[in-house]
């Protein structure tokens, strides 16, 4: 880069976009290995697979994954309860609260890499930088809204969809991957 150049003549899109799939894909998949086992023998699982089309293990892995962003699971149409939401990281019987690091982790990593990669010198250059990865996240965590619902009888359950797209898709790659990149720009300043 020659001292006329600035990060933002030229923002590395298309490693941006091969950061935010590969954050959110090993997001999902480093969960997958975590609560695959325990929900496999859930009593959920159990109903689903009774009452349903089979193992719904990716799905109900998806649930987990979209709450570790604080994205809650909705149940629709429960016969005299209308609708719920819930959680199944944390509290008494939920899954290790440790899950919440690992969305926090992969967006830092992806955003320190993205703008050491691409030699960011300041906070500002660096959050550019780490954005970039904000568009590949967002539309996975749109795609995974569906991909993860569930549905048996009348009765579905997934992630929230406005929350996956506000929390997961936007607050946490702006917040983590920006924050990566504003990091290492602290660091060259």
């Amino acid at each position: 880069m020659s001292a006329n150049d600035t990060v933002s003549d030229s923002l590395p899109l298309a490693a941006g976009a091969l950061s935010g799939v590969a954050a959110w894909v090993l997001g999902y998949v480093f969960t997958y290995l975590l609560v695959a086992p325990d929900i496999r023998e859930s009593a959920l699982q159990r109903v689903i697979e009774a009452f349903g089309d089979g193992s719904a293990t990716y799905e109900l892995v998806g649930w987990v994954f979209f709450n570790a962003h604080f994205v809650d699971t909705v149940f629709q149409n429960i016969p005299f309860l209308g609708s719920r939401t819930t959680s199944f990281v944390g509290g008494e019987q939920g899954f290790t609260v440790l899950l919440y690091v690992i969305p926090v982790g992969l967006l830092l990593a992806a955003g320190v890499a993205l703008a050491r990669y691409r030699g960011a010198t300041t906070p500002t250059d660096g959050v550019r930088v780490g954005l970039t990865a904000l568009p590949t996240y967002l539309l996975l965590s749109i795609v995974g809204t569906f991909l993860f619902e569930v549905t048996v009888g009348d009765v579905s359950g997934g992630p929230d969809l406005l929350l996956a797209v506000v929390l997961a898709g936007l607050v946490y790659p702006a917040l983590f991957a920006g924050g990566g990149g504003a990091l290492v720009g602290m660091v060259a300043e």
